[in-house]
């Protein structure tokens, strides 16, 4: 399926590098994109000993907007000197509530661009908009360090494959991305190596090959390190631009926890991530 509609959600503050991505990955692909700036609304304790003044609340309101619309304005100029299509919208949410307002703009669309958090300018609830868009979007995720990239054509790209059905549905997400990769390489990452005789990796190597695809499968055995540092050690030794992997975790009372690789992954990565749940 080819990526045709992208929304990429807006950082508040800093370089906007998951913006300047989506708007050249839109260049590429032809692809409409949307700037969604996030309000964040201000939380009134409950516990409060008297009630909060009015004249404080809508400023705090009229702030939170004003973040958003100033997303937005560098967006629209981002999106001018691109030449691509694009709209910017604006989602209210109350801090650390609900987020269903942001999510009716992820589900129709073909992949949602988001910035990896940055620890030096920490936005609102980055990290579960991650993981809240990744598991109740039903879209593919493309996380953005916030370093920035290189390159916003993928050549070298990294498949993290366990066989799983969101490994799986990460690979068809990228379809489109790696067919125009120079070079895609199969992590296969085994604690014992396998007993059942076959190659490791070898059904979903066939798969893309047939796709004309430039393929090759590493296994990685008994690795000295964990799954996360496997990985980005291939990619920082191998120079790869991409990774492609599924996303882990299960919901408990309303929060959402990553599996270990992949939050590791998260918080340590170099190069974009493109994820499915």
């Amino acid at each position: 399926m080819p990526i045709k509609d992208i929304l990429t959600v807006l950082d508040l503050a800093g370089d906007q590098p998951a913006a300047k991505y989506a708007l050249e990955f839109g260049r590429t692909y032809d692809a409409h994109v949307t700037g969604l700036a996030v309000s964040f609304e201000p939380v009134v304790p409950a516990f409060a000993a008297a009630p909060m003044p009015v004249d404080y609340l809508q400023a705090a309101h009229d702030q939170a907007i004003a973040a958003a619309n100033e997303a937005k304005k560098e967006f629209d100029e981002f999106a001018r000197l691109a030449g691509t299509k694009t709209e910017s919208r604006l989602a209210e949410v109350l801090t650390g509530g609900p987020l269903e307002s942001v999510l009716v703009h992820c589900r129709p669309t073909d992949l949602v661009v988001i910035g990896q958090a940055n620890p030096d300018k920490p936005e609102p609830m980055r990290e579960i908009l991650i993981e809240t868009i990744l598991f109740e979007s039903g879209a593919p995720v493309l996380l953005v360090p916030y370093i920035g990239s290189k390159t916003f054509q993928p050549k070298n790209v990294l498949i993290g494959w366990d066989g799983s059905s969101t490994a799986t549905r990460a690979i068809h997400a990228a379809l489109p991305v790696l067919e125009k990769a120079d070079q895609i390489t199969v992590l296969v990452i085994e604690k014992k190596a396998s007993k059942d005789g076959g190659q490791p990796g070898a059904d979903v190597a066939n798969y893309l090959a047939r796709h004309n695809m430039n393929v090759t499968v590493n296994v990685v055995t008994n690795p000295q390190t964990g799954i996360a540092d496997t990985v980005l050690n291939h990619v920082s030794d191998n120079s790869n631009d991409l990774i492609v992997m599924g996303g882990y975790g299960h919901s408990r009372m309303r929060e959402f926890l990553f599996g270990g690789a992949t939050r590791e992954i998260l918080e340590s990565m170099t190069i974009p991530v493109l994820m499915a749940h």
